[in-house]
């Protein structure tokens, strides 16, 4: 079985047609594929402030990459796959999802540094981002939070992105069903091909 490592920064739960977009992306998986399912609002994180950032380089300075304070740099760099489902929030995505990003960029876990660089060290090959917007913002300059996730794709070594969005969720007039529906059809065939 794959080990697909589902990250979801859904704020709204069940409500967001991000979550929407992201249960047909994983219901269309192959059958080899098993979900680890990571809800991020029920995680118990914290910025990288104060004492807790202190003790965390304690246990890194030690080598005690196996501590439990690094479960989630260790659950995401052996995922098979990686789907990353937040909606577009203040041109990129919710603070959480970043504060998620913080606790599992660690070094000598999810990328190693070297003489010649940064080098990744996730098992994926693939890392897809899921969400929707309420504006336009595909191929946009302003928009952040796909453009972000696609180098953190090359900082923690994962091979391929993919960024499947729904636009114009929140505009009058704008037929915003019908662009999430098309969004929910490139996921099936995505998920499907992977």
């Amino acid at each position: 079985m794959r080990n697909v490592l589902f990250v979801d920064c859904c704020i709204r739960g069940e409500q967001s047609r991000t979550w929407e977009l992201a249960q047909v992306f994983l219901s269309a998986l192959p059958a080899d594929c098993e979900a680890t399912h990571l809800r991020l609002t029920e995680q118990a994180l914290q910025p990288l402030t104060g004492e807790y950032f202190e003790a965390r380089q304690k246990l890194l300075d030690e080598e005690k990459k196996d501590h439990p304070r690094f479960f989630y740099a260790n659950q995401f760099s052996r995922a098979d796959l990686i789907v990353i489902a937040a909606p577009f929030w203040d041109l990129s995505f919710p603070a959480l999802l970043k504060i998620y990003i913080e606790q599992i960029s660690v070094d000598g876990i999810t990328f190693c540094s070297t003489a010649q660089g940064l080098t990744g060290l996730c098992k994926a090959e693939n890392l897809v981002y899921l969400t929707t917007r309420g504006g336009f913002y595909t191929d946009d300059m302003m928009e952040m939070g796909s453009r972000y996730m696609q180098a953190l794709c090359k900082f923690y070594g994962t091979g391929n992105y993919h960024c499947i969005a729904a636009d114009g969720m929140d505009v009058a007039g704008f037929d915003a069903k019908a662009s999430l529906e098309q969004a929910k059809q490139e996921a099936r065939e995505l998920a499907a091909s992977l």
